[in-house]
This record gives C-alpha cells, sequence and structure tokens, in this order.
C-alpha cells in the first residue's frame, strides 16, 4: 500500500494538458517530445514516487526575459515530469480553494479572463472618481514561504500535497552560468503550480482582508496586477497607506514609483491631477474623445490598447520579416500569421478599436513590401497598394484586419 493516494488517470490527465501547452525544456533538457518516447515508464516513475512520498522536484532553469520598461523577469522552467507533477497537485487544489476565491479575482483561473478585469474596470471607472492603481514590487520572488504555506493549510490538510508544494517553493535554481542556487522565498514564475499558490496567497493577504475592512470598496485583480476604485481622493490616499501597511506585515512592498493615485477624468470631472491615466492588463485608461447614440462628441475615460503593447506588437510583425519571404504567396501568410492577427484584433479591440488601426496600417506597410519583392510588376510602391487593395475587397476574410476596413 502507498502512504498516499494518487490517481493514476489524473496523472495520465496531467500529462495531457502539459503537453497541449507545451513549453520548454528544464535542467535536464528533455523536451515534450522525448518524454513522450517514454511515456509509459516515465508517467509510471512518477506517479510511483508521488504515492510513495519519495518524489523531489528537481532545480528549475532560470529564463531571464527582458521586460518593457528596460528590466528582466525572471522565470523558472521546471522539467517536463516536474511540470506534470505540479498539474497533479493543481488538479486536487484547485477545487478546494476556487470557490472561496474572490468574484473580482481574474488571473490564471477557470471561467475568467483579462478582458474580463479589463471591463469591469471600465465601468467601475464611470463610477467611482479616483483609481489606485497598485504595483506589487518583485511580487513573485518575494513570497515569504511561511506565510505562503499557512495560507495553504487554510484550504487543506492533504499531507502529499503540503510536502510536494512546500518542496517545490523550496527548489533550487539553476542559474544561466550554471550555478545552483538556494531559494528562501518566493515561488518561480514559470511553473504550472505557481500562479494558483500566488492567488491562495494574495486572496488572504489583500482580497479577504479588503472586503473584511473595507467592504464598499471595489477592485479588480489579475495576479499581482491590482486596480482599488475610490470615491475621494482622501479615501484613495488612506486606502493606499493601509495596503502599505498590510503588505509589510505580510513581507511584500508595494512599488513605490509604480504605485500611484489616478484622477478618472471625463466632461463631468473637473479640475486636474497629477496622474489621469493607468495602464491595466495591456489597455491604458485616460480620457478619450467618444461619440454617443446621437452622433455628438464628448470626453468619456476609458481604455485603449496601451502604447508599450503597440510597440511591442510592431517589434514582433517586424521579426517576421514578412518582406523577405517572397517564396510565400499571400494565402500562405494569411495561413501562418492571420491566427495571430486575429488573436490581437479580439483582446485589444474589445475596447476603443480605432487605437488598434496604427499597427495595422504597419501591417499593411509590410505587406506591400512583400508584395514589391515579389512581383516585378509591382515594384513601385502605389502599384503595390493598388493590388492588395484590389485582392482586400474581393477576399476580406483572408486577413483579420482586412475586415474590419483596414485596407492597404
Amino acid at each position: 500500500m502507498k502512504p498516499f493516494t494518487i490517481s493514476k488517470w489524473v496523472v495520465w490527465e496531467a500529462w495531457q494538458r502539459v503537453k497541449a501547452n507545451q513549453g520548454a525544456a528544464g535542467v535536464d533538457d528533455e523536451s515534450i517530445a522525448q518524454f513522450e518516447e517514454g511515456l509509459k515508464d516515465n508517467l509510471y516513475k512518477l506517479w510511483n514516487r508521488m504515492s510513495s512520498g519519495s518524489y523531489f522536484p528537481p532545480p528549475v532553469r532560470v529564463v531571464k526575459i527582458p521586460k518593457a520598461d528596460g528590466r528582466e523577469r525572471t522565470l523558472g522552467i521546471p522539467t517536463v515530469a516536474d511540470r506534470v507533477a505540479q498539474m497533479v497537485a493543481k488538479h486536487y487544489l484547485e477545487p478546494l480553494v476556487e470557490g472561496c476565491f474572490h468574484p473580482d479575482s481574474y488571473g490564471y483561473r477557470p471561467g475568467k479572463s483579462a478582458i474580463d478585469a479589463v471591463g469591469k474596470a471600465r465601468k467601475r471607472c464611470w463610477r467611482y472618481d479616483w483609481v489606485l492603481d497598485l504595483d506589487i514590487k518583485g511580487f513573485f520572488d518575494n513570497i515569504d514561504h511561511t506565510l505562503m504555506m499557512h495560507a495553504v493549510r487554510k484550504h487543506t490538510d492533504c499531507r502529499w500535497m503540503l510536502l510536494y508544494i512546500e518542496r517545490w517553493l523550496k527548489a533550487s535554481a539553476l542559474q544561466a552560468d550554471g550555478t545552483l542556487t538556494a531559494r528562501d522565498k518566493g515561488t518561480p514564475q514559470g511553473g504550472v503550480i505557481s500562479p494558483l499558490l500566488a492567488n491562495i496567497f494574495l486572496h488572504h493577504v489583500l482580497d479577504a482582508w479588503l472586503v473584511k475592512n473595507y467592504p464598499s470598496i471595489p477592485f479588480e485583480r489579475y495576479a499581482d496586477d491590482v486596480v482599488i476604485h475610490c470615491k475621494s481622493e482622501s479615501q484613495a490616499k488612506l486606502i493606499k497607506w493601509k495596503i502599505d501597511e498590510r503588505l509589510k506585515s505580510c513581507k511584500l512592498e508595494a512599488h513605490p514609483a509604480k504605485t500611484k493615485i489616478v484622477y478618472c477624468k471625463d466632461d463631468l470631472r473637473q479640475g486636474s491631477y497629477t496622474h489621469e491615466s493607468f495602464d491595466f492588463l495591456g489597455f491604458t485608461f485616460r480620457p478619450r474623445c467618444s461619440k454617443n447614440r446621437n452622433g455628438k462628441f464628448f470626453v468619456n475615460f476609458s481604455p485603449a490598447i496601451a502604447g508599450k503593447a503597440v510597440k511591442s506588437i510592431i517589434a514582433t510583425i517586424r521579426g517576421w520579416r514578412i518582406h523577405l519571404k517572397s517564396y510565400y504567396s499571400l494565402d500562405d501568410i494569411s495561413h501562418v500569421f492571420n491566427a495571430v492577427i486575429r488573436g490581437w484584433i479580439n483582446y485589444y479591440g474589445s475596447y476603443y478599436k480605432s487605437g488598434l488601426y496604427p499597427l495595422l496600417r504597419h501591417l499593411n506597410r509590410r505587406l506591400v513590401r512583400w508584395a514589391q519583392r515579389k512581383y516585378k510588376r509591382y515594384r513601385h510602391q502605389r502599384g503595390a497598394t493598388h493590388w492588395l487593395r484590389r485582392i482586400a475587397r474581393r477576399q476580406p476574410r483572408l486577413f483579420a484586419h482586412w475586415q474590419l476596413g483596414v485596407l492597404p
């Protein structure tokens, strides 16, 4: 008899989900495909070790990802087998905690999305004059392990789950230079179970605390990205001060430069303030010119794609180097890139769609350059533009942005 009861079927389902998510190899350099070559033995070995309590997670591989502000985001990539093990634990733990989470916690939860959080923030910015834009400094890197385990124990007393979660938290990290470093705090971004643990931690540190002490103050939280709505500047300052104290008591810190109080200025809200805009989940909220049902223009505090997101997408389009793929047909280009374009439109076009038009026009210019290189008779920009425009009018479904009327 094994000391811990873990279903083999759950291990199999966990593998299916890890395989679907793909991802890079960990410290053992074993890819998804390589793991699958010995799948039966690999899964049995993992189940046997987890069920007997002898499973010890290997170190995570540290990868540095550049951020828009010039800094780096640190990711910890587990091995494929460890991702399966974490998915097993998540399968058992998530149903225990999901019902306890606040309805305005949106990050990494089934049935909730980032665009839901943006939409809720948009409506509340119309009703509340002030916003506290909260940024927690190095959240994933600074979670206290003792406090984390205390929060998890509020939801489960399952011995194997607590055992392995603690081992995952303490698993060492393999740096790019080959050095192995111990971890006494934080949970690595990149781990399967890390987002769930982060939600559990912030539920107790922030969500439940706000509901208990300030039940009339609404908020939206996506992982460690938090927007809190206030009726007055004085209320926003009070909440900011109280949250600073709360975070410090939980060994966290509000980012001094990124945390700010924002005035949601529009036609009805007079005066000015130091901060009249904020970014949330790839959108910038600020006063914008809008048109009502009667065709009259007014100033509205609303979201549109953030400048950082525009720059990032344009950099991605440039990286495609479409103009050098003269061996592609136009249908080939559509087949390779159209799904990504549609994803951008579906997300960032949810609010203030015209904010997308500059980058979509940039994409058209890339297609024009491709046509100039591919066809000698269209080597001049004007001729290539007219040719593409005729195709766009005949086949608007070829590219997602042509359906919006953004033609070459």
